[in-house]
């Protein structure tokens, strides 16, 4: 199974900051088997942040758009339509609990997102939040031969900054890949350089989502870093049983 790192900048960074980060960041940077590296900035800076990954060559290091619209393009003023978003973008944040709570998306809102970014050729990171996954997963189980991130978290980790106990994390991540036929799961609240090493070596896990700690450029390659000697483990260890 792939691995995942997910940074999540939401609405921070202007274009020349984000510049700046990648700069910093392609300079440590090391490319690893088995590891996706995803950032998610705003959309302003989507265009010029793909430009720079290319012309960088940095290697399993992808964008991810932070929402699109449930319409396609057309008369829907302010929205960006996943057609629009799919030639600097590889991934998209859907159903996130900031865009559930304070912009009022419904599941339906969710599920029309969900088939645009599909038919797009958009790889959705789909959110669910605790304890409201059971609900949140019904509209993913008609999608279970398509390609998926399902990235859980509850909502008082993020708000209270306390990470959910691993071993809670683990047992949410066994049933959510139970319900959804094997999906990448990864687990995202609160996660700091500190903390991370509780949560990489879950085998119940894909990887990680980072927020706060991904806009500071060293403490997100710090987590990066701690990944990457993970996952290089498991491939010298898979080596050897082969």
């Amino acid at each position: 199974m792939n691995n995942y790192l997910i940074a999540n900048w939401k609405c921070n960074k202007g274009i020349e900051e984000a510049q700046r980060w990648f700069d910093v960041f392609a300079k440590r940077y090391r490319p690893v088997q088995g590891l996706t590296i995803i950032i998610a900035p705003s959309f302003i800076s989507l265009p010029s942040l793909s430009h720079t990954i290319k012309t960088m060559g940095l290697e399993n290091v992808s964008l991810a758009a932070q929402d699109i619209s449930p319409f396609p393009k057309g008369s829907y003023t302010g929205a960006v339509a996943a057609d629009m978003v799919k030639y600097f973008a590889d991934y998209v944040i859907l159903g996130h609990w900031e865009r559930r709570v304070y912009f009022h998306e419904t599941e339906a809102d969710i599920t029309r997102k969900m088939g645009e970014a599909m038919d797009a050729g958009l790889i959705p990171i789909m959110c669910v939040d605790l304890p409201y996954a059971a609900s949140q997963i019904l509209p993913l189980n008609d999608n279970d031969g398509k390609e998926m991130i399902i990235a859980f978290g509850p909502m008082e980790a993020t708000t209270s900054r306390v990470p959910e106990p691993p071993i809670k994390a683990a047992e949410t991540a066994r049933s959510l890949a139970r319900n959804l036929y094997g999906k990448a799961v990864v687990y995202g609240g609160s996660l700091e350089p500190e903390n991370v090493k509780d949560y990489i070596g879950l085998p119940e896990l894909a990887g990680l989502m980072v927020g706060q700690a991904s806009l500071d450029v060293d403490s997100f390659l710090d987590i990066s870093e701690q990944m990457a000697q993970a996952v290089q483990n498991k491939n010298v260890l898979h080596k050897g049983d082969i």
